[in-house]
């Protein structure tokens, strides 16, 4: 359908199944998109095209696990990032997205060293360089963007924007067939080699595959999920998360120190990564390992092994729909984040400790919490009793300012092109 039609169909409710599917507010869904499609016409032309939107995510469980092979739960958010989308017959991608430049890449022959590392440009031409290499179709193409998954909002706002390419290329060049988590190895690939982060697959996996969702990252290269069902509504709580606005610059050691830690414990035992560790061969030879690696190695190593047992029962509590074990692991979660991972603030600068004071504001809300993500500044994930969650976000947005509290919903789809009949996955 041409931009021009689709932007009417939209305008006249013509889409309001699809989203009443993805969004609170389709009405205010139908401005967001016929904004976008007008945009797209008025740069790129009134061409054919499509429509695709990929959620953000957040960490329900498994703090700091998946680097060593560990188990998480990870679940996509009603905030998204849009597109829409036209095929060329020019071997570039060009792609606008809202409050940026327009990123202009060459993809006839896609490689590292012909983008800037740390850019967007990095990420499209990495996800198209991924399909290159997996034999699937990929060519040019021309899209404008616009994205609710804030950068710096913890939910992951570059994972999404690499299944949203992934995503064009599949639907423009396969027919939509690309399988959710092939789409997620793809911004993982192109994350690592392009742009220059070595991150894990778990973002891109929650983004891509969306609901809520177990992954064992046992083998990392093929990791097993599993598509679980959970409200939080249903069970009283609004879910949060909030934004205390500490800053990440100069972070770069803390985080790292975390994965490293790990594996300095898992090389005294004589393995690779925890997963592969018992850990009572870690309490039998425990004099020796402090010795080696230093007690806070320890502790981490300790939070690792009950972490991953955590997320286990989580997953079961939720196939079981019992919300009370779940939540009651939400909360031990925290605690040994606090306690035994020791992210919740930066060992260098404890007199910010943003996360700590959020955390202790929820509480005073009768909240289950956690901090979010990887930690020492940040975001923390909060469940507030529903008839709470307007006076919880007045309060916390009192200390952390406007907008700082996002009140979410569990989204149950993942990357999925927006049609008149609904959305497709």
């Amino acid at each position: 359908m041409l931009a021009t039609e689709l932007e009417s169909a939209v305008s006249g409710g013509s889409l309001d199944t699809a989203f009443s599917a993805l969004y609170r507010d389709p009405a205010q869904a139908r401005k967001r998109w016929t904004n976008l499609l007008r945009t797209f016409r008025e740069r790129y032309g009134d061409r054919e095209v499509l429509l695709v939107s990929v959620p953000g995510r957040t960490e329900i469980s498994g703090n700091h696990t998946d680097h060593n092979n560990g188990c998480v739960l990870a679940a996509s958010v009603d905030l998204d990032v849009i597109a829409v989308a036209a095929k060329t017959d020019e071997p570039v991608v060009r792609i606008k997205s809202e409050g940026f430049d327009e990123d202009v890449v060459d993809i006839s022959d896609p490689n590292p060293e012909a983008v800037r590392k740390g850019t967007s440009a990095s990420l499209i031409a990495g996800v198209c360089d991924a399909f290159r290499r997996e034999g699937l179709a990929f060519g040019g193409s021309v899209a404008c963007t616009t994205s609710g998954v804030l950068p710096g909002s913890g939910l992951s706002s570059s994972a999404a924007f690499e299944v949203l390419c992934g995503k064009l290329l599949s639907e423009l060049y396969n027919g939509g067939k690309v399988p959710a988590m092939q789409l997620a190895k793809a911004g993982q690939y192109a994350e690592n080699l392009f742009f220059g982060k070595p991150c894990g697959l778990m973002d891109q996996a929650a983004c891509a595959c969306g609901g809520f969702l177990y992954i064992d990252f046992a083998d990392p290269a093929n990791p097993v999920t599993e598509k679980l069902s959970f409200d939080p509504e249903r069970e009283g709580y609004t879910f949060c998360i909030v934004n205390t606005g500490g800053s990440h610059v100069d972070l770069t050691a803390d985080y790292a120190a975390v994965p490293a830690e790990m594996r300095a414990v898992a090389a005294a035992l004589g393995k690779r990564v925890l997963r592969e560790c018992d850990e009572t061969a870690l309490l039998s030879r425990l004099p020796a390992v402090r010795a080696s690696v230093g007690d806070r190695a320890v502790l981490r190593a300790l939070h690792f092994f009950a972490e991953n047992r955590r997320v286990g029962l989580q997953r079961d509590a939720l196939k079981n729909g019992d919300g009370k074990t779940f939540f009651r692991l939400v909360t031990e979660s925290g605690r040994s984040s606090f306690m035994y991972l020791q992210n919740v603030y930066a060992p260098g600068n404890p007199a910010e400790q943003g996360i700590s004071l959020a955390l202790a504001l929820s509480e005073r809300f009768g909240a289950v919490c956690r901090v979010h993500g990887g930690g020492f500044a940040g975001t923390i994930q909060a469940y507030v009793p529903t008839e709470l969650a307007h006076a919880y976000r007045e309060t916390v947005e009192g200390v952390f300012g406007a907008g700082s509290c996002m009140l979410l919903r569990v989204r149950p789809f993942g990357a999925v092109a927006v049609t008149a009949a609904g959305v497709r996955e």
